[in-house]
């Protein structure tokens, strides 16, 4: 990415006191902040490298990367790469520096050619000197275990970063036989995948960061479950597509609050972090 990109920031003298008067006699007040761009990042990773993802609070910490347009849509004709502008395809394959394991549902991998892990030089070098293989692998969670084995992200996968399958107890036996020639099977739920039980697999294989990105209705999963961390949503400024959400709610989820601790723009594509609100912590 170049270093056109600009973190918004808050200041003071750009806040807006906002006042709405509702028919009680009580005065509500709110507060809106103007952000407004700041001076260019030299590194657009570099705000992301900063987060302490050492506070986990069930099995691991879990960060879910997803891009969507100005209306929400999550996909393009059943893809996610028309959706994604260069700066956000250049921040999307750096964040995996910060992962211990990289983790997609069965659908994506699909759909979007999914293949291993590649990261550049200084990214290697920066996991290798803090003891991290250097790269991540790849986990695939699915149910039917419909996939091509002889797909690039299995055959491709390095020793050090065997691709890992997340699939549960009621899967075909004869496919995960045929999965486990090609990768680390992993069973977790006994009629479907559940996230905590794949979470607690993976952090006991001391995958403690990770990065999850997608599909919509796995990340609904995993939000239903309370185990998004943290959410890094790029808003790519377009409108159209396919009507699906960036998270594909599960019927009868609640709703998981979250804070805005980041944001930056480059061109016209909004960068977002979000972290669940301490007080959903139990904090």
């Amino acid at each position: 990415m170049t270093a056109r990109h600009r973190v918004v920031a808050l200041t003071p003298q750009q806040w807006i006191t906002m006042n709405w008067y509702p028919q009680a006699p009580t005065e509500v007040r709110w507060h809106m902040h103007i952000l407004s761009k700041t001076s260019e990042l030299p590194d657009p990773l570099e705000p992301y490298l900063r987060v302490d993802r050492t506070r986990i609070e069930h099995e691991c910490w879990v960060v879910g990367h997803m891009v969507a347009g100005i209306d929400g849509t999550a996909a393009v004709h059943g893809k996610v790469g028309p959706l994604s502008t260069g700066p956000d395809q250049s921040l999307f394959r750096r964040m995996r520096r910060i992962a211990d394991i990289v983790m997609v549902g069965a659908e994506t991998v699909r759909r979007e050619g999914y293949g291993v892990i590649r990261l550049d030089e200084e990214a290697r070098a920066a996991r290798t000197a803090c003891g991290r293989p250097q790269t991540p692998p790849v986990a695939i969670v699915s149910r039917s275990l419909d996939l091509d084995w002889t797909a690039r992200v299995f055959t491709d996968a390095p020793t050090h970063a065997r691709t890992q399958l997340i699939t549960c107890a009621a899967s075909d036996p004869d496919r995960r036989a045929q999965a486990a020639e090609v990768a680390d099977v992993i069973i977790a739920g006994d009629d479907q995948v559940d996230p905590a039980e794949a979470f607690a697999a993976l952090a006991a294989r001391g995958h403690g960061v990770v990065l999850c990105e997608g599909g919509p209705t796995w990340l609904g999963e995993i939000v239903a479950a309370d185990r998004l961390d943290e959410l890094c949503l790029s808003i790519s400024p377009v409108i159209g597509g396919d009507p699906l959400p960036v998270c594909v709610n599960p019927a009868g989820a609640g709703i998981a609050d979250f804070e805005l601790l980041g944001t930056g723009v480059e061109d016209s594509t909004l960068f977002l972090r979000y972290e669940k609100k301490a007080g959903e912590r139990g904090d």
